[in-house]
């Protein structure tokens, strides 16, 4: 089983969603799973075969949350000391083609936000970076070609 890194933040959300969906959303599917069944025949009901459909899903998603909340390590916890390019650091890159600058943050699976510039570890970018040095220029196949980059920046990333 592998380690899933996440913030504290992330963490704390991750066990208050379970919490809900324990207390609050599993009886409600089973309080509306009891009204379907009291509608008879069970062949023909589709509020029976709906109910049965949430509460699969639901139960599968309390049991991801299980699994992943016996795996966590919290990011914060790590050392992370930003000489080097690891998860939990902003990383700031030039692009050697086009001269631009991009700034990315290394986050696990759950936390990724592209939009914000949240990237998981486990993308050809991150894996590219990780223990990289300011200074350090790399090359990173992607799907849509070849990357080219400088390490410009390294910060512990705290937001």
């Amino acid at each position: 089983m592998t380690d899933f890194l996440v913030s504290r933040a992330t963490r704390d959300k991750l066990h208050e969603e379970l919490n809900k969906l324990k207390s609050v959303r599993r009886p409600q599917v089973a309080k509306a799973l009891e009204e379907a069944r009291a509608h008879g025949d069970l062949k023909e009901n589709a509020e029976y075969d709906a109910a049965k459909q949430e509460q699969g899903l639901l139960e599968a998603r309390i049991r991801e949350l299980e699994d992943k909340l016996s795996r966590v390590r919290i990011l914060e916890d790590e050392n992370i000391t930003g000489e080097h390019v690891s998860i939990g650091c902003k990383v700031t890159l030039k692009d050697l083609k086009t001269k631009g600058e991009e700034t990315y943050r290394l986050v696990g699976e759950e936390e990724t936000n592209f939009a914000q510039g949240k990237i998981s570890i486990r993308t050809p970018i991150a894996k590219g970076l990780i223990g990289k040095k300011i200074g350090d220029r790399v090359d990173i196949q992607v799907p849509a070609g070849l990357l080219q980059y400088e390490v410009l920046k390294i910060e512990v990333a705290t937001d």
